[in-house]
């Protein structure tokens, strides 16, 4: 999934294209695919980001699928429409994102299944917190990670700091680069 605006980043590249310790963010999530159990990448781009599409249209193991860039869960929904079920999706922003990572959350998955990590995890980290929900009374926060199967999610918690980080704003980017 990298077709959103990225306004709260800021900044003159399209969010997916900001670059992490010299490397776009975009490039390292489909890197870490590629080496993964995944069959095929696929990107989900949209009118919003013509330059990240000029950009992966380049790289020959790289699907583009155009979506209408009408908010996340509308592009993930025509994405998928496309590509079919089941489907490992990942946002462009998790540039911690490693090929082991995505194995372990492939091995869990059952059917679908929802990545989080604990509120706590990020808050020790520094990076944003803008989504939470509790399970089992703890706090958690999506990681942009999920495998959409044909059932209800279940729930993959993580304390792998690197699926943590999703760079959504500035701050974000400079522990990015930290901890790359």
């Amino acid at each position: 999934m990298c077709g959103g605006k990225g306004t709260r980043l800021g900044g003159a590249v399209e969010k997916p294209l900001v670059a992490v310790n010299g490397t776009p963010m975009v490039d390292r999530v489909c890197d870490a695919l590629a080496a993964s159990r995944v069959d095929r990448v696929y990107a989900a781009v949209s009118p919003h980001a013509p330059g990240t599409r000029a950009h992966l249209q380049s790289n020959p193991g790289i699907t583009v699928v155009e979506t209408p860039g009408d908010g996340y869960v509308d592009d993930l929904s025509a994405a998928l429409d496309r590509i079919g079920r089941p489907a490992l999706t990942v946002a462009a922003d998790v540039p911690l994102l490693t090929t082991e990572s995505v194995n372990r959350v492939l091995a869990r998955a059952e059917d679908s299944l929802a990545v989080a990590v604990p509120v706590d995890l990020k808050r020790r980290l520094g990076v944003s917190v803008d989504t939470t929900f509790e399970r089992d009374g703890r706090e958690l926060a999506p990681t942009g990670i999920n495998v959409v199967a044909a059932t209800d999610d279940d729930i993959y918690v993580s304390d792998d700091a690197r699926l943590a980080v999703n760079v959504n704003r500035p701050r974000d980017l400079q522990i990015a680069e930290a901890l790359s």
